[in-house]
Formats: C-alpha cells, sequence, structure tokens
C-alpha cells in the first residue's frame, strides 16, 4: 500500500483527492491536514464522503509515516511550506499549485503524462499542471507535434465555478455565477507561461502566441476550450496525425464525433475533437478541472511515480445526464 499525507485537505481538491484515494486499490491516507478543522470528521467538510470514512482532520504532519504528499494548497503556499519545513528526502511530492510548473533552479518535473511519461516514472517531486492548462494542451500538443503552431493560436475556454476554489469570493458566489457570464485575465492567464512551455517543448520552437480568454461558467465543474490555428495541412492528416499522438494514453482520447462536458465530468478522460473550415483548424477539448485537470491527474502521477498501473483508482463514471 501506498501510504499517503495531504496538505490542504479541508478545500475542493483536498475533498475530491481523498474520494478518489478511498475507491483506490493500493492507497492508504495516513494523514488529512487542517489546522482550522483538525478533530473534525473529515465527512463534516465533505459532505459528499458521509459513510465512505470516519478519517478525521489534524493538524499533525507525521512526514516519517508516508511515501508521498500532496500539496492542496492556493497557488504560492508550496515554496513558502517548504522554506519552512522539511520532509524527509524518500517522501515524494505531488504539488497541485503552480510554483513549481516552469523549469527553473528546481527538480520538479512537470506531471502532464501525454507527454512526460518517463520522466514522471523516475520522478520524485512532481509539479502537477493547472487545469486550464491541461484542457489547452491536450487540443494544441498534437498540432506542435505537426509544426503547425506557426500563427497566433485563438484560445477560448469556459470552466466552472469549482476552478476558483472553496473559499466563497464575489465571482463565486451562487447569486452572481447563476445565469451569468464572464471573462478574467483576457492574454494574461497565469497558466498560458505552462502551456507555452509544454508547446515549445514538442514543436522545438513557439514564435506564436497564445492569445486566450478564459471564461467563468454557469456551472459547477469542468472545462471546453476552443482553439483555432490556421494551416493548409489536410484534415485527414491532421485527425490522423491525433490519433497517433493520443493512441497510448491511458486517459486522452481523440472522438470522431462532437465532444461535449457532460462525457467527462467525474472522470479523468480528456476528450478532443477537430473539424477544418476553409485554411482553419477548430479543435476542440474537454475535461473536469478537478479530476484531469488537477486531482485525477495528480493520481495519475502517483501511480505512475510507484509503477502501478497508470489507471489505478480512476476508472470513474461520467455524469452523462
Amino acid at each position: 500500500m501506498i501510504r499517503i499525507g495531504i496538505l490542504g485537505a479541508a478545500g475542493y481538491t483536498g475533498g475530491e483527492l481523498i474520494r478518489v484515494l478511498l475507491g483506490h486499490p493500493e492507497a492508504e491516507i495516513v494523514f488529512a491536514n487542517s489546522e482550522s478543522n483538525a478533530g473534525n470528521l473529515v465527512s463534516d467538510v465533505h459532505e459528499g464522503l458521509i459513510g465512505d470514512t470516519d478519517l478525521k482532520f489534524t493538524d499533525e504532519m507525521p512526514f516519517d509515516q508516508v511515501d508521498v504528499v500532496f500539496f492542496c494548497f492556493g497557488h504560492g503556499k508550496s515554496e513558502a511550506f517548504l522554506k519552512e519545513h522539511t520532509i524527509p528526502e524518500n517522501v515524494k511530492i505531488i504539488d497541485l499549485a503552480q510554483d513549481f510548473r516552469i523549469k527553473g533552479n528546481h527538480d520538479y518535473v512537470y506531471g502532464l503524462p501525454e507527454i512526460n511519461k518517463e520522466e514522471i516514472q523516475k520522478a520524485q517531486h512532481i509539479a502537477n499542471p493547472g487545469c486550464f492548462a491541461t484542457c489547452i494542451q491536450v487540443a494544441l500538443l498534437p498540432a506542435a507535434y505537426l509544426n503547425l503552431l506557426k500563427e497566433d493560436v485563438a484560445v477560448n475556454a469556459i470552466t466552472g465555478s469549482t476552478g476558483a476554489g472553496q473559499k466563497p469570493g464575489a465571482t463565486t458566489h451562487f447569486s452572481w455565477r447563476n445565469n451569468n457570464l464572464s471573462i478574467y485575465k483576457p492574454f494574461q492567464h497565469q497558466h498560458i507561461a505552462e502551456i507555452r512551455q509544454s508547446l515549445k517543448q514538442v514543436q522545438g520552437y513557439l514564435d506564436a502566441d497564445i492569445d486566450f480568454i478564459p471564461y467563468r461558467g454557469d456551472f459547477a465543474r469542468g472545462i471546453f476550450c476552443t482553439a483555432v490555428v490556421k494551416t493548409p495541412a489536410p484534415v485527414e492528416d491532421v485527425i490522423e496525425a491525433y490519433k497517433e499522438f493520443y493512441a497510448d494514453a491511458a486517459f486522452t482520447h481523440y472522438s470522431d464525433k462532437p465532444i461535449d462536458l457532460k462525457q467527462v465530468v467525474n472522470t479523468n478522460k480528456a476528450l478532443v475533437h477537430v473539424e477544418k473550415y476553409g485554411n482553419k483548424l477548430l479543435i476542440t477539448s474537454c475535461i473536469d478541472n478537478l479530476l484531469k485537470g488537477a486531482v485525477g491527474q495528480a493520481v495519475q502521477n502517483m501511480n505512475l511515480m510507484f509503477g502501478l498501473n497508470e489507471t489505478s483508482g480512476l476508472r470513474l463514471k461520467a455524469s452523462a445526464f
């Protein structure tokens, strides 16, 4: 059994991680850390887990008792935490924040299995990709492999309210979000840097801009993305390349039919579809922001790090209707 510690266990990602790990045949949750909820039942906060676990939150962090620890902090807190705390070298870390996603003076491997599977298998520390970043990358990576990203790429993607975290805010309050739609951080979303990093890794260069407009959606979970790439390449060749690129991917699949969000919500799947209009490729992709966009991908990375089947504990059912 893989012994697991969770930091920041009371938030949306922490709760979703606990839900997934409780159904994982090789996982044992040793501690779920939350200082503000210490002593309380996990199911008192994550009420969907009533009857599934008697686990309680703790303010302790017994790192010597675990094999891996998941950081479910807000962005910027992981690096600060590591400056104040020591985690044994033999304990693996999977960080769900953005602190170590960009290559630099650290040993964190960017945890996107579609392009970094071998590196993940050998890694001690993983920087789990962002939710928007994952959805946009699975849409564009095969195009980068075909060397098609030569002109600026127009990207629009809409996300559910859980992408903003559990703490209420002005743009997550139900009465504001319900029957509403808005954009935020146009052309300057923090995930653009990691998207560019991966596309450059696959294509070898990236001079084009990724013109990304994020939308806040009137729903709880999921991300739906559209990307437009200008190219003279025949659509049949592009589609075949997309299928080949994801032929061995555990959870990312090319769909011959147009896709919709309900096909992926509550699963670790990513779906991709391509059409062509004139010289423009229209690429659509969708994921669940809390699973393939966060927790599911983190568990997928854990499986790879510990030599398990990549899909272990992640055969989840889509909403469907």
